[in-house]
C-alpha cells in the first residue's frame, strides 16, 4: 500500500478547525521551524544574545493557541500571516520591556518591525489575489518546507534568507537589521542561498523570493 502523503496547511488547518486537540498540535507542529526562523530574524543583530527568540517563540503560540477561534482566514497562508504578526508584536514587546530594564543600556539598540506589524492581531490577511487557491496552497507549503531546511543552516544564512524571502524585505531594510551594509547583505544572500538550495537538493531559486 503507498504511503499517504503529508497533509498540507490547509489540510491541517482545517482539521484543526473540526475540533480535535490533537489536529490543533500537529496544526502547531508544522508551523514550529517556521516560527522560530523568524523570530531570529525579528530581532536586530545588536540585540541578538540579549533577547532569546525562544521566548517570543513560546509566547507566539501560547497566544496562538488561546485565540484561536479569532482568526477568520481561509488559507494556509493567511494563517501563516497570522501566526507571523503575533510574533511580531511580541518580539517587538519583548525587546522593549528589555530595553527598559534599569540594569541594561540598551536605549541605542533597535529591533526593526516590519510593516504589517501595524495590522490589528487576529484579523485574517486577504489571500494574494493574483494567486489561485491551488498556488496559495502550493505557496505555503514551500514555506513551511523552507523554514524546515533553513534551520540547519548557519543563524546569518537564516536570517538574511528570513527577511528577505519570508518577510519579504527590501535589502536596505535587511542590511539595516543586520548591522551590514547592502552590498554584503546581498553577498550574504547569494551564499546562503547557494547552501540553501544544496541542503533542499534542488536549483532551483525560491518561489517565495521578495519582489
Amino acid at each position: 500500500m503507498a504511503a499517504r502523503s503529508p497533509e498540507s496547511l490547509n489540510e491541517l488547518l482545517n482539521r484543526a478547525r473540526a475540533g480535535a486537540p490533537a489536529d490543533r498540535d500537529r496544526l502547531f507542529d508544522a508551523c514550529r521551524s517556521y516560527l522560530i526562523v523568524l523570530a531570529r530574524a525579528q530581532v536586530d543583530a545588536r540585540m541578538q544574545g540579549k533577547v532569546d527568540a525562544s521566548d517570543i517563540v513560546q509566547q507566539t503560540m501560547l497566544e496562538a493557541h488561546r485565540d484561536f477561534a479569532r482568526f477568520q482566514g481561509g488559507s494556509g497562508q493567511e494563517w501563516l500571516a497570522w501566526l507571523r504578526r503575533i510574533l511580531s508584536h511580541n518580539a517587538a514587546d519583548l525587546v522593549r520591556r528589555y530595553r527598559g530594564t534599569a540594569k541594561r543600556q540598551a536605549g541605542r539598540e533597535v529591533a526593526i518591525a516590519s510593516p504589517q506589524d501595524s495590522q490589528p492581531v487576529g484579523v485574517g490577511e486577504p489571500a494574494d489575489p493574483g494567486a489561485s487557491p491551488s498556488e496559495c496552497v502550493m505557496l505555503a507549503d514551500e514555506t513551511l518546507r523552507l523554514a524546515e531546511a533553513l534551520t540547519t543552516l548557519p543563524p546569518d544564512y537564516q536570517t538574511v534568507i528570513a527577511l528577505r524571502n519570508l518577510e519579504r524585505l527590501p535589502f536596505d531594510e535587511v542590511a539595516r537589521r543586520m548591522d551590514r551594509s547592502r552590498p554584503a547583505a546581498q553577498m550574504l544572500w547569494m551564499r546562503a542561498l547557494k547552501k540553501l538550495s544544496e541542503q533542499m537538493g534542488t536549483s532551483e531559486l525560491l518561489k517565495v523570493d521578495a519582489p
